[in-house]
């Protein structure tokens, strides 16, 4: 049972964390930026995965570009606008409120209203059919 669950804690273990040697930094404090601004961003073919998690070819790519612009003395800010104006505002994991994300980031609202709503008209119709909506006229079964 053991050997199971240290071979589970090494396969998990092995894909939480794909930045590769190769692209480490020297300097320690760009590497530390370049983590944290990988961190934020999304793996476009990944989706729901940071640059920093993903092994997408694309993705060593984006960690390459952003170790690029860090060591050519982009700020963190410039960094995330080359990317952003290289890839759209999907790269980034928290998007701005703007615009053209005002549905993306009001849909939770949305379907929590629409889904009160529709339980709200269920019920309403479950205590309709209880409370045995036929004009107080007894019907009489055949015979």
């Amino acid at each position: 049972m053991m050997r199971l669950l240290i071979i589970i804690v090494a396969l998990f273990a092995s894909s939480a964390f794909a930045v590769e040697p190769d692209e480490v930094l020297d300097d320690p404090a760009l590497e530390q930026r370049a983590l944290d601004i990988s961190r934020n961003l999304r793996c476009v073919v990944c989706q729901s995965q940071s640059i920093d998690d993903s092994d997408a070819p694309l993705a060593r790519d984006m960690r390459l570009i952003v170790r690029e612009r860090l060591v050519a003395g982009d700020t963190d800010t410039e960094v995330y606008a080359y990317l952003v104006a290289r890839y759209g505002d999907y790269v980034l994991l928290k998007p701005p409120v703007q615009p053209n994300t005002y549905f993306l980031w009001a849909a939770p609202a949305l379907i929590l209203l629409a889904a009160g709503g529709g339980a709200w008209v269920f019920l309403k119709q479950v205590r309709k059919s209880a409370s045995g909506d036929d004009d107080g006229e007894e019907v009489e079964p055949s015979s």
